[in-house]
């Protein structure tokens, strides 16, 4: 048995397609197709279900695949811990955050990537239930996200911040140059919002229902960018948290204004709960409390929200 089949397995589960697979391992498809195979072998058992095309792993696949995740997880925090050991500053760090933390998330890898110059991190913009899936799977390391739900006894928590959300509008959008806004106000101006599947939207809508007002939503949505441009053509507005807000579009004439009362959410930085976490996750979880995210973002929401920027 090889590392390299454990590989061709998460791979085939995650893409799902013996071509793409063997592209994503930089092989080709019949080396890895014979690789499972001899795994198949080895272990006396079928993983794959085959026809022409992949149909899935049989059920002692799926526990095999458990098995090779872990062991991938393993050898890798293996190698980091080795690497510490030769005082080589550097490592690898997989995130997941929900997308309206992508400031927070920013700032984070900023810090993370100074106090540990050789650091490389990978960034996935994922709902709250991907990241979780993702962690206990070991495809990620850490998760900026929203810890309600998460079960205590698979993982682990720190709040970095509280989410306060702000109404977001382009200079053409003709809003009255008012230094915050009600919830029945925000609810009368045409809105972009996230769709129903994100929990920054479930949270908007609950704010929306105590004032007892409901929003003017004309465009829904599941990604930052399709928001922002919206936002910027004048034509909506959108409500968002300051966390989800990049420095260029606070640089293009948008303003940014608190709505009241402040609805404010917590967002918490996770990981799977494990004995010995690999040193690299460890040291990137002890840090993120004492980078002060709460401050930073309070400042841009002061330097802000009173004017147009």
């Amino acid at each position: 048995m090889f590392v390299r089949q454990l590989h061709y397995l998460v791979a085939l589960a995650e893409h799902k397609h013996f071509a793409h697979a063997a592209e994503a391992c930089w092989v080709s498809q019949p080396a890895l197709s014979a690789g499972i195979r001899q795994l198949e072998r080895e272990l006396g058992i079928m993983i794959i279900l085959r026809d022409r095309r992949f149909q899935g792993f049989t059920p002692e696949g799926e526990r095999v695949l458990v098995w090779a995740r872990q062991t991938l997880a393993s050898l890798e925090g293996l190698r980091q811990e080795a690497a510490l050991a030769q005082v080589v500053a550097g490592g690898h760090l997989a995130i997941g955050t929900v997308p309206s933390a992508l400031r927070a998330v920013s700032m984070l890898a900023g810090e993370y990537r100074r106090a540990i110059p050789k650091l490389t991190l990978e960034v996935f913009s994922l709902s709250t239930r991907d990241i979780l899936h993702r962690l206990k799977n070991k495809d990620i390391h850490l998760g900026l996200a929203y810890a309600d739900g998460c079960d205590p006894l698979v993982y682990e928590s720190v709040q970095l911040y509280l989410e306060r959300f702000v109404l977001v509008s382009s200079d053409r959008a003709g809003l009255p140059g008012k230094s915050s806004y009600t919830w029945a106000e925000a609810a009368r101006v045409p809105l972009c919002l996230f769709n129903h599947e994100m929990q920054n939207r479930k949270i908007v809508d609950a704010a929306f229902r105590h004032a007892g007002v409901v929003p003017n939503v004309v465009v829904e949505t599941n990604t930052l960018t399709v928001l922002y441009e919206e936002v910027r053509s004048g034509e909506v507005c959108s409500i968002a948290p300051v966390s989800a807000l990049p420095d260029y579009l606070l640089a293009s004439g948008i303003s940014i204004r608190p709505i009241e009362p402040q609805q404010v959410s917590p967002m918490s930085l996770l990981r799977l709960r494990e004995e010995s976490p690999p040193a690299i996750v460890a040291a990137a979880w002890d840090m993120a409390p004492m980078m002060d995210l709460q401050g930073r973002l309070d400042h841009v929401l002061e330097a802000a929200a009173p004017r147009t920027v």
